[in-house]
């Protein structure tokens, strides 16, 4: 049970994905607040984790909603004292290529996600901080990350979760909190019609859920990027090539073209530990140059 004393809110946890995330974590010892749209949804899956000698509550919401986040955050700390994990799962889909995709689909899919999460995260930074310990999971995508047709709001908003996770993984580090994303792929009602049914049946949503275990464990990793989906599991990495110093001049556009093969070169790339890492480099680029004579 490397999770029992802990507390885990889920978002989205009503069905799907998120119903699979509260089961999992509650055999591992959590307690579970399971939030969903329904009431009905959300205490039908807290009922399944009772029933097998866990502990859940649910409470019903929208994330998008600060009132009801700070009531789903009080409740859990008025029962439990404390919130340890916060899975941040709860999404919609609005596919349609962008050409024909209205702009009130794209502001509700990235609200939906991206605003959701950072008001979750933002009800419970002050808890984990005070109290020392925090995991957050970002739910992200490979639509986002790679991107994919016909989903350009998600994929907007689920790579801008992959922004979030990076500076709260930095903000909170000295507080002991560890914000990392987990880029599902899973069988569930947003997926129907997306794949073909056999490739679906592989895509069992409990076969993601393990991934959650690494991310908010004691010796949790942070800023970690899991892609998970039929039992397989990767990591995904934003990257910065080593590139090279163009200096300025009317022709420096040209100049890029020519070395194009070289900027993009992959040897030698890093993972920056932050993003003025990007700066420091190019300065330093710079400077090296300027002290090297032709």
């Amino acid at each position: 049970m490397p999770l029992n004393g802990r507390v885990a809110v889920i978002t989205g946890a009503g069905g799907g994905l998120g119903r699979e995330h509260a089961l999992y974590l509650a055999r591992k010892g959590a307690r579970v607040m399971v939030n969903d749209l329904g009431l009905d949804a959300a205490e039908a899956v807290a009922a399944e984790i009772r029933a097998a000698g866990g502990q859940a509550l649910a409470l019903a919401g929208s994330v998008t909603d600060a009132e009801a986040v700070a009531a789903l955050v009080e409740r859990t700390l008025a029962d439990w004292g404390r919130i340890d994990i916060l899975v941040n799962n709860a999404g919609i889909l609005r596919d349609k290529s962008f050409a024909k995709m209205e702009l009130d689909d794209f502001r509700r899919v990235v609200d939906v996600h991206l605003m959701g999460a950072a008001i979750c995260s933002k009800a419970v930074w002050e808890t984990m901080r005070a109290q020392q310990h925090g995991r957050i999971v970002m739910t992200t995508s490979s639509s986002g990350l790679y991107g994919n047709f016909g989903q350009a709001n998600y994929g907007a908003a689920k790579m801008a979760l992959a922004g979030l996770m990076q500076t709260l993984a930095i903000e909170g580090s000295k507080y002991g909190i560890r914000v990392n994303c987990l880029a599902p792929t899973a069988y569930t009602r947003m997926m129907e019609g997306i794949l073909p049914e056999a490739q679906l049946q592989a895509l069992d949503p409990a076969l993601v859920s393990p991934a959650l275990l690494p991310l908010v464990v004691e010796d949790a990793p942070t800023r970690a990027i899991v892609c998970a989906g039929a039992g397989h599991f990767a990591r995904a990495y934003v990257t910065l090539t080593e590139g090279c110093y163009i200096g300025a001049g009317e022709d420096a556009g040209e100049r890029l073209m020519a070395a194009w093969r070289q900027v993009s070169d992959p040897t030698g790339q890093v993972v920056p530990d932050y993003g003025f890492t990007q700066a420091e480099r190019e300065v330093a680029s710079a400077q090296a140059h300027a002290a090297t004579p032709d």
